[in-house]
C-alpha cells in the first residue's frame, strides 16, 4: 500500500478532463472541463477526487499517475471515424486530449494501478488495447435498439458475465443502467474481456482479465442514484487500498 494512502486513510483518485479548443465555452480560449459528478461520486464512495488537466501534457501522465492511488477516464466527446459516415455529425475529442488520456491509460496499467473508464474512457481503453469501434451504432449496427436515451429516467437492463470483475463490482445492485451514447467497443482488445451487453448485444463493459483492476462500462455511474451510483467508485476504491 502507497504511504500516502496509509497516512491519509483515503485514496486519491485521479480524474482526467475534457478539452474544449475550439471556444465552444468562451470564443478565443481553451478551456479545461468535466461533470462536477464524477468527483462528487468519489467523495460519496470514499476518496479524494484529483483533476488531471490536459494541459499538463503528456509527458507528464506517467509522473501524475505515480502520484495517485486509482484513475478514472470519464465520459467524453467522440472519436473520429475515417470515411464512410456521411449525414452523421461527430463532435469529436481534440488529438491532444485522447494523446494525454492514452498516456494516462498507458502508465496506470504498467504500475496495475486500479483503473475505472466511463462511456469515452471505455473506448479509449478498447482502442489502448488494439480493440475497435462502432463509430455510429445506428449506422454500424442498424438492427441495435436505441442508445441515447432520455435523461432522467431512460434505462435499459445490463446482462452481467458471471465470474467476472463486474459482476464482483456490482454485487447485488440493480442491473439496469443509464445509455447516453452513439459509439461503442465492437472489439475490446488483446487482453481484454466482454463484461456486460445490453439485450441488443452492444457491448456494456470490458476488463482486463490480467489486471488487478481495469474495467471500462459504458454508462454514466456517476448519473445514478443510491447504491447504483456508489458500487462501481466503491469497488475502485477497494482495489486501491489492497
Amino acid at each position: 500500500m502507497p504511504d500516502r494512502l496509509r497516512m491519509s486513510e483515503r485514496p486519491l483518485v485521479g480524474i482526467s478532463q475534457c478539452l474544449d479548443d475550439r471556444g465552444r465555452w468562451r470564443r478565443g480560449r481553451d478551456y479545461l472541463y468535466i461533470d462536477a459528478a464524477y468527483a462528487s461520486a468519489v467523495s460519496a464512495a470514499g476518496g479524494i477526487p484529483l483533476h488531471l488537466p490536459v494541459s499538463a501534457g503528456v509527458g507528464v501522465a506517467g509522473e501524475l499517475v505515480a502520484r495517485i492511488d486509482a484513475l478514472i477516464v470519464p465520459g467524453g466527446d467522440d472519436f473520429a471515424p475515417g470515411l464512410g459516415y456521411s449525414g452523421v455529425e461527430f463532435d469529436a475529442a481534440p488529438t491532444s486530449q485522447i494523446e494525454f488520456d492514452d498516456a494516462l491509460v498507458a502508465a496506470a496499467l504498467e504500475r496495475d494501478l486500479p483503473l475505472l473508464g466511463i462511456c469515452y474512457g471505455m473506448q479509449l481503453l478498447a482502442l489502448h488495447r488494439g480493440g475497435s469501434l462502432h463509430y455510429h451504432l445506428p449506422a454500424d449496427l442498424p438492427e441495435a435498439s436505441e442508445h441515447r436515451l432520455p435523461e432522467p429516467h431512460g434505462r435499459h437492463p445490463l446482462s452481467v458475465e458471471s465470474g467476472s470483475l463486474l459482476a464482483e463490482a456490482l454485487g447485488p445492485v440493480e442491473r439496469s443502467v443509464n445509455s447516453l451514447h452513439h459509439q461503442a467497443v465492437s472489439e475490446p482488445g488483446a487482453g481484454m474481456r466482454v463484461g456486460a451487453r445490453s439485450p441488443d448485444g452492444v457491448i456494456e463493459a470490458i476488463e482486463a482479465h490480467e489486471h488487478h483492476f481495469a474495467l471500462g462500462v459504458q454508462w454514466h455511474p456517476e448519473k445514478l442514484e443510491g447504491e447504483q451510483r456508489l458500487a462501481l467508485f466503491r469497488a475502485l476504491l477497494t482495489a486501491a487500498g489492497s
